[in-house]
């Protein structure tokens, strides 16, 4: 059969709209939906038929298997663009799947703040106009030992904000060993040239000393920063200038000193066996006048900024024309509320914030959790897909800990019927998107990042994958 032939099997549109397997969708699905997934799946075989050899052509061309696939199609319209999706990289915060998930109860203050007015700017001891920030100054101040405090859209913002309050028209004396890129390729000078800053870089990449600071000191400096490399490590012959020696220095010559911790802690994990990185409370007791740190990575919250120091420096950023336009949501503040409040009690933000109990989870509840996977995987797959239980390390990832990895233990999946690789796109594509890492001709799958409760979640789009 020629191809010509092949394209006149093709089904019109109509006839399509006209089938079962349309039809059964027309009480759900807008007639638009239907009418492009229609033409496109129509599209998309003719295509098909044009780069194929006729006489190997196996696409069932008849109107009723049409109708199906551009039905399954019109089906994946209807879903929302952003959408749940089954980690099971092993990277706990992993940038391109929306890093820290949420706890409950910040799920639960985003709901209420959502579905009702609050007093977002709202006094109601004085029943006078309020301030955002009030929600969480408190509670940032008793966390860190800060005077005040200020919260924006994200650390990236918090940074831009507090150089243009500070040093706007002057110089920021900072170590080139610090000059960092974060995600996305925005870089540090960068920022600082945004702001109207001027840069003006000290010692070199793997060494700085107190001495480069204090020969860079001139009429123009107009803040001392700090950056912890909290996305990367220089090791080896190396060094950097403590917080406190720069306080000193900074107070010496009346400048201000500012640093952006990255991700930011606010209680060392070291005993559960990563690795010491300095605590936003250890950062504000050295002095530094201005921190900032993330909100959504090791603080386990939403994607904020949080900027916090002397009364004086935090009053001058909260002034500042760019703090409206880089101010926080409702729904952000609530959640963010709600996470700091877990840091009352240690425990509490252990038991409650999902990255903490990831972080947390030993080897042994790792390799406990594959085995029941694998298991759930085994009783409903045992004919299409090998399993195996094999070592595998997680990532902390979203540029925190970087030289991190946490021992455990991942499924590695074989399919039968299909490779490897055309099995994670189809667990990628489809009604519950699953993204895991592919390793030696295995697809593996690491628990240390798929909820418990998505386990049953996970084998529903195995089996799927499997059957198409």
């Amino acid at each position: 059969m020629d191809k010509n032939e092949l394209l006149r099997q093709l089904p019109a549109v109509d006839r399509l709209l006209n089938a079962p397997a349309m039809q059964a969708m027309v009480t759900v699905c807008p007639h638009i939906i239907l009418l492009e997934a229609a033409q496109q799946t129509v599209a998309g075989l003719r295509q098909a038929v044009l780069a194929t050899d006729a006489q190997s052509h196996t696409i069932d061309l008849s109107v009723e298997a049409v109708a199906r696939q551009a039905a399954r199609l019109a089906a994946r319209k209807l879903q929302p663009s952003l959408r749940h999706v089954i980690n099971a990289t092993g990277t706990l915060l992993h940038t391109n799947l929306g890093r820290a998930p949420l706890s409950d109860k910040a799920l639960a203050a985003i709901d209420q703040v959502a579905r009702t007015y609050s007093n977002l700017e709202f006094d109601l001891h004085t029943g006078q106009r309020g301030h955002r920030y009030s929600h969480i100054d408190e509670l940032l101040c008793r966390l860190t030992g800060a005077e005040a405090a200020a919260v924006v859209n994200n650390n990236a913002g918090a940074v831009l904000l507090a150089l243009t309050a500070l040093a706007q028209g002057k110089e920021a004396i900072v170590s080139r060993g610090e000059l960092v890129e974060i995600g996305g390729a925005f870089r540090v000078p960068d920022v600082m040239a945004a702001g109207g800053v001027i840069l003006k870089e000290v010692g070199t990449t793997n060494k700085t000393h107190l001495k480069d600071y204090r020969t860079a000191i001139g009429e123009h400096t107009g803040l001392l920063l700090k950056v912890h490399t909290s996305n990367y490590r220089i090791v080896g012959f190396s060094s950097q200038v403590p917080a406190a020696d720069m306080v000193d220095l900074g107070r010496e010559h009346n400048i201000p000193v500012m640093e952006d911790l990255g991700s930011g802690m606010l209680f060392d994990l070291s005993s559960y066996g990563l690795p010491r990185e300095p605590t936003v409370s250890e950062a504000v007791a050295a002095g530094i006048d201005v921190l900032t740190f993330s909100g959504d990575k090791l603080l386990g919250g939403p994607q904020a900024g949080l900027i916090v120091g002397k009364k004086w420096a935090i009053d001058k950023i909260r002034h500042h024309p760019l703090a409206r336009a880089l101010r926080i949501d409702k729904l952000t503040l609530a959640a963010l509320e709600a996470t700091l409040r877990h840091y009352l009690d240690q425990q509490e933000a252990l038991r409650e914030l999902p990255v903490l109990q990831m972080l947390a989870m030993t080897e042994a509840d790792v390799k406990k959790r594959a085995r029941r996977l694998q298991q759930k995987i085994r009783t409903a797959l045992a004919d299409q897909v090998d399993t195996a239980i094999v070592a595998e390390a997680s990532q902390v990832g979203g540029g925190a800990l970087p030289l991190t990895e946490l021992p455990g233990y991942a499924v590695a999946l074989t399919p039968r019927n299909c490779s490897v690789e055309e099995l994670a796109i189809r667990l990628r594509q489809g009604n519950i998107p699953l993204v895991g890492r592919l390793q030696e001709g295995r697809l593996l799958l690491n628990p240390r990042t798929i909820f418990a409760a998505e386990e049953t979640l996970v084998v529903t789009a195995l089996k799927e994958a499997l059957e198409d």
